[in-house]
């Protein structure tokens, strides 16, 4: 059965195209994103961050999707390829790669990211969407914008921010917080403040006129003016009208390694997981094939989240498994993340630790992080 689409004045899902922003700083990511960028970092045994910006967009009916790029972007592109995955591969529309600016202004100092949206204008210019959406790769959510659209056309707003309220705020991570009126506009926004003042939190996800985003980056830029949020939203407050969209289900902002690592974890509370794999359509991924997991004899696994391909002869509690990774016998993981293709040595034991890809963990060693500042071994690592 074919998901309705809102309309309005003409205006549709259809009607929208989006831009994901993936010209963000990254070092919050420590290890992680040495070697990859933010949107290829792994995420819930089988997944790239990218994965859940794409899907909520494809679920919502958009097929125009840019993605802007900044570096370390080999990994990102080998994940998506063509957009097949998320059916973006299409003659009309579809995945757009936009290349950061210096692939066209060598030699030039990176001012910020409204640098990469004005290097490729011409990509926005020739869609024909009157609409567009704007996103970045690091908040994990499963989002059907249909409402948030309609929304927006109902409202007459200039600029859609969607938020979710929070009463806890993770350890060690920043957050774009805003406040609003009663009736939901906009009227403070600070980003990454060190004493969080409110308890909304953009979800890095806005929706305009396309016409709009140009002016805008053609007003900033103009002013010397480069960070799309500083200046293009906040600077803007005043002038626009600019409204918020409550989001109610599950979030995550992965703003750093005590948030990426808690984050992962919470998948195995099956509440949290039906929220974001089942509730507003699937999540998709570039797709492989390999055998289940296969657990032992003499297994002791508990609350695991395993992708397949796992070969699990060992303990393992409270944990998630990428794609492949062996543990053998008498190995002990509690509280960790293990990433695609590691290999847990007989009697080893880990707590509370992030492995990268590749790592080997040899037989009776030993490994402990902080419940808030896991310990990360690095991709291809040998301990």
């Amino acid at each position: 059965m074919m998901t309705p689409i809102y309309k309005k004045g003409g205006a549709s899902m259809n009607n929208v195209m989006a831009i994901i922003n993936n010209a963000l700083d990254e070092s919050f990511l420590d290890k992680l994103t040495g070697h990859r960028s933010l949107a290829s970092v792994p995420f819930g045994a089988r997944y790239r961050l990218i994965d859940f910006p794409l899907s909520n967009l494809v679920n919502s009916g958009i097929t125009n999707v840019g993605l802007l790029l900044q570096t370390k972007y080999r990994s990102l592109m080998d994940h998506i390829g063509f957009g097949k995955a998320w059916d973006l591969d299409r003659k009309r529309n579809g995945l757009f790669i936009l290349p950061p600016a210096h692939i066209y202004q060598a030699n030039r100092a990176y001012k910020g990211d409204l640098q990469n949206f004005a290097s490729n204008i011409d990509y926005i210019k020739r869609s024909t969407q009157e609409y567009v959406i704007i996103g970045s790769p690091n908040v994990v959510a499963n989002i059907d914008y249909r409402d948030a659209f309609k929304y927006h056309l109902e409202n007459e707003n200039d600029i859609t921010i969607i938020y979710r309220e929070l009463d806890v705020f993770r350890r060690d991570t920043t957050y774009t917080v805003i406040n609003t009126d009663d009736n939901d506009r906009i009227i403070d926004m600070k980003v990454n403040p060190k004493k969080n003042y409110y308890k909304k939190i953009s979800m890095q996800k806005y929706i305009m006129k396309k016409d709009l985003l140009l002016d805008i980056i053609d007003d900033c830029i103009s002013k010397g003016e480069w960070d799309f949020v500083k200046n293009a939203i906040i600077g803007n407050l005043d002038n626009l009208k600019i409204y918020g969209y409550p989001f109610h289900s599950y979030a995550a902002v992965i703003n750093s390694i005590n948030g990426y690592y808690k984050s992962n974890l919470e998948l195995l509370k099956p509440n949290v997981w039906q929220d974001l794999f089942l509730k507003n359509g699937p999540i998709y991924t570039k797709p492989k094939d390999e055998a289940p997991t296969a657990y032992k004899n003499g297994v002791n696994a508990k609350n695991v989240l395993a992708a397949n391909g796992c070969s699990i002869k060992g303990e393992v509690k409270n944990s998630v498994l990428f794609r492949g990774v062996k543990v053998h016998p008498g190995a002990t993981i509690k509280n960790s993340i293990i990433m695609q293709k590691s290999v847990i040595g007989a009697n080893a034991y880990l707590e509370n630790v992030i492995l990268d890809k590749g790592v080997q963990i040899t037989a009776d060693k030993s490994l402990k992080g902080d419940t808030n500042l896991p310990m990360i071994i690095s991709k291809n690592t040998i301990v």
